[in-house]
């Protein structure tokens, strides 16, 4: 192993709506919201991070879509979080860049609620409304 694991631990925990947890008298179980809080040791802001929060916020999609609730909040909590020096003037571009919408993650697969988690395979994902910029090139630091 080149590196250690950075991120260290995740916590899920389910919320409702304020009020009673069953039907709400509608007849319908209410749905609850999937959240990760995600702990990180060693940040690197430039590479691992952005990774990260992209991983963490498709594994919360994928366990509330096995739970039948909606994906929730992704908290991330920081430890050491460095940018390194070759980083910089990629970083320094990256901030001037106009801000774009984030797409729409959609699972197609129609398990939802068995609380299945494994098989997954790439055809059962679909993102919508990815516009990303024009990659910047960073080197990994080890």
């Amino acid at each position: 192993m080149a590196l250690p694991p950075c991120h260290m631990f995740a916590q899920f925990y389910v919320s409702f709506p304020p009020g009673d947890h069953g039907d709400g008298g509608s007849g319908e179980k209410r749905k609850g919201t999937l959240s990760c809080q995600l702990y990180q040791r060693s940040c690197d802001m430039g590479l691992g991070v952005p990774f990260n929060i992209a991983s963490y916020a498709l594994l919360t999609h994928m366990l509330a879509h096995a739970a039948d609730l909606h994906p929730g909040t992704l908290i991330h909590t920081m430890g050491d979080a460095h940018v390194y020096l070759d980083h910089i003037e990629a970083l320094q571009e990256q901030l001037t860049r106009e801000p774009v919408e984030f797409p729409e993650l959609i699972i197609k697969r129609d398990d939802r609620g068995s609380g299945v988690m494994d098989g997954w395979k790439e055809a059962e994902f679909e993102v919508v409304g990815y516009k990303p910029h024009k990659g910047i090139k960073m080197k990994m630091s080890v």
